[in-house]
């Protein structure tokens, strides 16, 4: 019996890992010590290109694309593809171990592009090879007909940008309003990103010189991630819940007890907690404070759109600052792709 960390929070709390934005050697090791799954965003490519053990094996590729697509976006968006697939190689025989259950890997396109068209095009031609590929999408108001789509085709998603319960509400609703008309659907996996909100929260509380306690705001992300997986429980939801965007260790110790499953790095995070070896302790089932929730909700008005309901409508998903701040980490890291290319074409 594997008695490292990640394989006793997976046997003792049903808490599952998720390994992110890996090249092919971090997938290996995060499939070793425990992960069950591997996610990526597009700002992937931006991290490996170059730099990484997989850099080399990426420029041959590349230089094979660029000979046949004259557009950048294009042969970054087939270059994440191609890249992608040798992740999804490396879980494939969990997937199919499991029948299905594990083994996922997401892809997800252009953040320049996330109209419908454009998500369905790209979902389509990422799925084309491997059958564990997770095509993730985001849950704004221009991609929902798209997600209606391809929920209906029987793709297994994940959607993402999850900032706030209203958007996993209205998730969790077009997902039982398909799956009455059809109950064989493909899983959806539904992201919450408790990390980037706290980066959110943290600069705005800065910037706004708000007088609000320290450890309340250390707390804000986990716990908006409480209170969408409790509302989910009680609609008793089919969505498969997720937390991501992890800034600290805490991120996914504070997660610890939550049936689903966390996506972190490899790379000074999962790798640290390893070498920690810290007890496991359901800590995701202990309550959040009354007067931590009510401080931040009385100060902190980004806060308490996200924690209550009602708040945001669909129309403002998208322009929701924690989602804007994490999506504009994806047009930067496609920016850096798309720049890469070109001066690799110029060579």
């Amino acid at each position: 019996m594997n008695n490292e960390y990640f394989w006793r929070v997976r046997r003792q709390t049903g808490t599952n890992f998720w390994v992110n934005n890996v090249t092919i050697e971090q997938a290996r090791l995060g499939l070793a010590a425990g992960a069950v799954g591997s996610t990526q965003n597009p700002a992937y490519l931006s991290k490996i290109l170059g730099v990484s053990s997989d850099a080399a094996d990426v420029d041959k590729m590349l230089t094979e694309l660029v000979a046949q697509e004259s557009d950048d976006s294009e042969v970054l968006a087939k270059l994440q593809c191609v890249q992608i697939n040798r992740i999804a190689e490396v879980f494939l025989p969990l997937y199919e171990q499991t029948g299905g259950r594990d083994g996922y890997v997401s892809i997800q396109g252009d953040p320049f592009k996330e109209n419908t068209e454009d998500i369905l095009r790209f979902a389509h031609m990422a799925r084309e090879k491997y059958p564990n590929i997770i095509c993730k999408i985001p849950i704004v108001e221009e991609a929902l007909p798209a997600l209606r789509v391809l929920m209906k085709e029987h793709v297994p998603i994940l959607g993402t940008e999850v900032m706030s319960v209203d958007q996993a509400l209205v998730l969790n609703d077009l997902y039982e309003e398909v799956l009455a008309e059809d109950p064989n659907l493909a899983p959806l996996f539904m992201a919450h990103i408790s990390g980037i909100f706290d980066e959110q929260l943290q600069a705005e509380v800065k910037d706004g010189q708000i007088d609000v306690s320290r450890d309340a705001l250390w707390q804000a992300g986990v716990a908006v991630a409480k209170k969408t997986k409790q509302l989910l429980d009680e609609r008793q939801s089919h969505i498969r819940f997720m937390d991501g965007g992890a800034r600290g260790l805490h991120h996914f110790t504070e997660l610890v007890g939550c049936r689903g499953y966390v996506t972190i790095n490899w790379k000074g995070t999962a790798d640290k907690l390893i070498a920690e070896d810290p007890v496991v302790i359901d800590r995701f089932n202990a309550p959040i404070a009354p007067s931590v929730t009510d401080e931040l909700i009385e100060k902190v008005p980004n806060f308490r759109r996200a924690y209550l309901t009602h708040q945001l409508s669909i129309e403002e998903f998208e322009s929701f600052p924690p989602v804007v701040r994490f999506r504009k980490q994806f047009e930067n890291g496609w920016l850096t792709g798309l720049e890469y290319i070109r001066n690799f074409r110029q060579k």
